[in-house]
């Protein structure tokens, strides 16, 4: 996996994702799909491993097996690419993971739009007030390299913050790493609820398409927390398997785990007690999946706008601390007034 993944990935991602389940819904079956994809896929860099994952598929593996043994894929997306091929509904578990990748995209489309002029300001500060107004009042003898390179050292631990955030939150990292994420991000206003609402609207629909399919409950709930993508979820579904084994229901563990909204536990356990289960589930995955959208767009919005007036506030004390140096009372202009 690349050290950052692009939004243009991610849109070609879901343009795989999309083209796989439109074609599996049609009717076609999976490697016929692939063979079509992979002669025209929306990205090259595709081509070799869909001609791997077809090789795999040849020799009588199933998808997850061919796709957890290439290791192209994240862990979130062979958990739920595994309950769609369990429960038989492939194409709907396709069509769940494009529309994840394709808002994806689009929220950091958003946020990288907002935070270019954020981004320019600070740059054109750091131009002004550290190279420019530097070299002019050397009288033009100062060394241009090192002003430039003074410049750059103040703004690497910027660049760093950026590159570490954007390494901490990508993919391709395993469950212990992404726990301690999850751990800390739970605490962001915004962030934190957006994560989880997000979260339990896929596994919301992980268990709604095992359960429909027939899947034993209690291996349902354990491949939909997988598929969920949090590990505190399926840390805590692994925790209450023996209680339910014992002859607790799933509503009752619901209710008793901290981690599941009093809404999520009332409708599934008004969804288990009539009998409408799939119908409960289906309505919390969109009711969680609108949710966390709303609160993670909410977020990149403030986000944004705080990048922004901190440029703003960063500009400003530079323009005062110049002009405090140029007018002030013991400023060059100062001295020479006073020797008159």
């Amino acid at each position: 996996m690349p050290f950052f993944t692009t939004p243009r990935q991610l849109t070609q991602r879901a343009e795989l994702f999309h083209q796989v389940a439109q074609l599996t819904s049609a009717g076609i079956p999976i490697i016929r799909a692939l063979e079509q994809i992979q002669r025209s896929p929306p990205s090259r860099s595709y081509r070799e491993p869909l001609q791997r994952l077809l090789e795999e598929l040849a020799q009588g593996a199933t998808v997850s097996e061919s796709l957890y043994r290439l290791g192209w894929l994240p862990a979130f997306d062979l958990a739920l690419i595994g309950a769609g091929e369990k429960s038989g509904r492939l194409d709907a578990c396709f069509r769940m993971l494009a529309d994840y990748y394709t808002d994806r995209a689009r929220l950091i489309r958003q946020v990288i739009s907002q935070l270019i002029y954020p981004a320019f300001l600070i740059h054109f500060a750091a131009f002004i007030f550290l190279i420019v107004l530097p070299f002019a009042h050397s009288q033009f003898n100062a060394s241009l390299p090192l002003l430039f390179a003074r410049a750059l050292l103040l703004l690497l631990p910027l660049y760093g913050a950026v590159a570490l955030l954007v390494y901490a939150t990508q993919s391709q990292h395993g469950e212990n790493w992404r726990a301690r994420l999850e751990s800390f991000l739970r605490a962001v206003p915004l962030l934190g609820a957006a994560r989880r609402y997000l979260a339990l609207s896929r596994l919301a629909a992980a268990l709604e398409a095992l359960i429909s399919a027939g899947v034993n409950i209690f291996e349902a709930w354990d491949l939909a927390a997988t598929a969920s993508g949090s590990p505190a979820l399926r840390r805590a579904v692994a925790a209450w398997k023996p209680a339910v084994t014992a002859g607790q229901t799933p509503a009752e563990a619901v209710r008793a785990c901290r981690l599941f909204p009093e809404t999520f536990a009332n409708l599934y356990a008004s969804g288990e007690i009539s009998g409408k289960l799939d119908e409960s589930l289906r309505n919390l995955h969109r009711l969680y999946a609108d949710d966390g959208a709303r609160l993670l767009y909410t977020f990149a919005q403030l986000t944004t706008r705080g990048v922004y007036l901190l440029a703003v506030l960063i500009v400003a004390y530079k323009i005062v601390q110049f002009y405090s140096g140029l007018y002030g009372p013991h400023s060059d202009l100062s001295n020479v007034l006073n020797g008159f």
